[in-house]
């Protein structure tokens, strides 16, 4: 990957599943393209592609020009690549080892028509396996990484080992992002503690990287996954639009 066409590369991160990492990614992404920046969103999630029905693309096909495969077009700033879009049934298990992942993200990485970028985000499936090894690899020097947790023990503990991945790997931790931290009421507006709030916190902390901010729970944010808009989008005045806008002004 020719690095003078990619200023920044970001991989979001998290060492445990269903976090919300595919819908931060995306909203990063959005936002990024809606500001007036050239973005580029990488699913490399084998077995969990979720971009194409988070922006609501399951129906898209990329094209091959010149021996390259041509993105797909969200807005006129973002383009998006997916696993996705490369197999005809969502419901069919991928069943690969090892080395067929690691070629695949190679050749979403070095096959895609890419162009010149602002930014190339990148989703990765959770842990610190072949996957997110892979891709950082791939990717090489001035790679930047995000961790995604909630604030539970149970998911802290494993997110713990992402922080400790990139930092062996000597990648730059930009910081960790808090979701599901609490439950916006629909009707009050109250933010209710399903989980003890503060625990991604309190951990990037303890861990000494930076705390990129807390994103709450709210009933459009899932209503906004389902119908493939995406949360920063379709409620860009909402409070917690404004805290996801906040995060990622400091990236």
């Amino acid at each position: 990957m020719s690095d003078n066409q990619i200023k920044n590369k970001i991989v979001v991160l998290s060492g445990k599943g269903g976090v919300g990492k595919s819908t931060v990614s995306t909203n990063i992404a959005v936002s990024l393209s809606l500001k007036g920046y050239k973005v580029g969103l990488l699913d490399v999630d084998v077995h969990g592609p979720s971009i194409p029905t988070l922006l609501n693309l399951e129906d898209s096909q990329p094209i091959s020009e010149c021996d390259k495969i041509v993105p797909i077009d969200y807005n006129d700033n973002l383009k998006v690549i997916s696993v996705g879009f490369m197999i005809e049934d969502l419901t069919a298990p991928i069943i690969w080892r090892g080395p067929a992942k690691s070629g695949f993200i190679k050749q979403m990485l070095t096959d895609v028509a890419w162009g010149e970028l602002d930014y190339l985000i990148v989703d990765c499936p959770p842990g610190t396996g072949d996957e997110p090894l892979s891709i950082i690899q791939e990717l090489g020097e001035n790679t930047k990484t995000v961790i995604v947790t909630t604030p539970q023990k149970l998911s802290v503990v494993d997110v713990k080992k992402s922080i400790n991945f990139c930092k062996k790997l000597n990648t730059n931790l930009l910081g960790v992002i808090e979701n599901m931290s609490g439950f916006v009421c629909p009707h009050c507006k109250e933010v209710v503690e399903i989980f003890n709030i503060g625990g991604g916190e309190k951990m990037a902390k303890e861990m000494d990287v930076p705390f990129l901010g807390k994103i709450p729970m709210e009933i459009e944010i899932a209503q906004s996954g389902d119908s493939g808009k995406p949360f920063i989008e379709a409620y860009k005045d909402s409070e917690t639009a404004k805290n996801i806008s906040k995060i990622i002004d400091k990236l």
